[in-house]
């Protein structure tokens, strides 16, 4: 992966994550060069500071844009203006007072985007344990009763991110991506305080119930896949391995164990206060403690439908031996890809070479179309 900063992977990683997303509506190139000129590295303060006021006139731009009548431009404007105002909130503490008008806004922002769409997503809240989980449907045009891929995200991400690249791929191939704010993430966490949780399972069936029984004019309710990134991995493959009405899996990063992945990050990590939110604990000792029941022990050899496991072998955050562990305990008809760290795309979740998600993408159609 290209280091904009030099030995600086966190901030690096974000910047690629910007411009690769850029292919997607998610950002201009020199407009990200921009703010990343202006982020002292380490430093989330000037981080935050350099991608809101991005955004924030990016906004401004879209605002006038469709004031005028400029639907075509504002929703451009609107798009990028949420991937701004998006990345600008990721560090900040869940504490901070900016934190959460910064996701409102950038929430606005898409969904301000998404009504110019020509073919406009269906926005959907689906009932949850006495609230709901939100989330997108986003079908490809001109395709009668198509099949469905659920998808959530990692960690606390955001449902609208898997608009940038991942909707339009699957689109493309005639496939329908129901987005979801999954418990942990998204407005799920930051609205509905719906916590993370190992059984990850419950929340997939309950997303597959819904959409089988209020979908059918929209898609072909008997070939509906499951998906997940990050963090992700973990939630497909639980999902899966606890649904086998799924026709197909993808994990886009495999997690084998995440509390391995956080039993020896130091309490300080970039990360760690974000681990702390998702999962309600006030202290990393008591995340990791609840952590250690996010793991695939017993559960991955459950999977029966076909799955598909794409890694990156320089990936920092999900070191590759969770996807070869995977792999190894995997009994269903399955496929590993690992993209060598000498190639663009090995890092983490190919953020740095969305091409090399494309065997992914082709796989996976496949299956749902057989």
């Amino acid at each position: 992966m290209w280091h904009y900063f030099q030995g600086q992977y966190m901030p690096s990683y974000q910047v690629n994550r910007a411009l690769t997303q850029a292919h997607y509506g998610g950002g201009e190139f020199a407009e990200v060069l921009e703010v990343a000129s202006q982020i002292t590295p380490g430093d989330n303060e000037s981080f935050h500071q350099a991608w809101s006021k991005m955004g924030n006139n990016v906004f401004d731009l879209a605002e006038e844009f469709a004031q005028n009548g400029n639907d075509i431009s504002a929703r451009r404007t609107y798009l990028r203006a949420f991937n701004y105002l998006r990345t600008s909130e990721f560090f900040l503490v869940p504490n901070d007072e900016r934190k959460l008008p910064s996701y409102l806004k950038c929430r606005e922002a898409f969904i301000k985007a998404v009504q110019r769409f020509e073919h406009k997503p269906l926005q959907v809240e689906i009932p949850f344990e006495g609230s709901f989980l939100p989330g997108y449907l986003f079908a490809p045009a001109g395709v009668k009763n198509p099949p469905l891929m659920i998808m959530f995200g990692g960690l606390d991400s955001l449902a609208e991110e898997l608009y940038f690249g991942i909707s339009q791929h699957l689109n493309e191939r005639g496939i329908a991506l129901l987005a979801m704010d999954g418990p942990g993430q998204g407005a799920s966490l930051r609205l509905n305080h719906i916590h993370t949780r190992y059984d990850f399972n419950v929340a997939g069936t309950a997303v597959l119930d819904w959409a089988i029984v209020n979908l059918s004019e929209h898609i072909d309710v008997s070939r509906i896949g499951i998906g997940a990134v990050s963090m992700g991995g973990y939630m497909a493959a639980r999902c899966a391995a606890f649904e086998p009405r799924f026709k197909v899996c993808m994990v886009f990063g495999a997690v084998w164990s995440y509390y391995d992945i956080w039993k020896n990050r130091p309490d300080n990590h970039p990360l760690a206060e974000i681990v702390k939110h998702i999962v309600g604990a006030e202290t990393m000792a008591d995340a990791r403690e609840r952590l250690k029941l996010f793991a695939l022990d017993d559960v991955a050899q459950q999977i029966s439908m076909p799955t598909y496991i794409l890694h990156g072998e320089d990936d920092r955050q999900n070191f590759v031996e969770n996807a070869y562990k995977l792999n190894e305990a995997l009994t269903c008809e399955h496929v590993l890809e690992v993209v060598p760290k000498e190639s663009s795309g090995s890092a983490h979740c190919q953020i740095d070479d969305f091409t090399k998600t494309f065997n992914m993408y082709d796989w996976v159609a496949k299956k749902l179309f057989a």
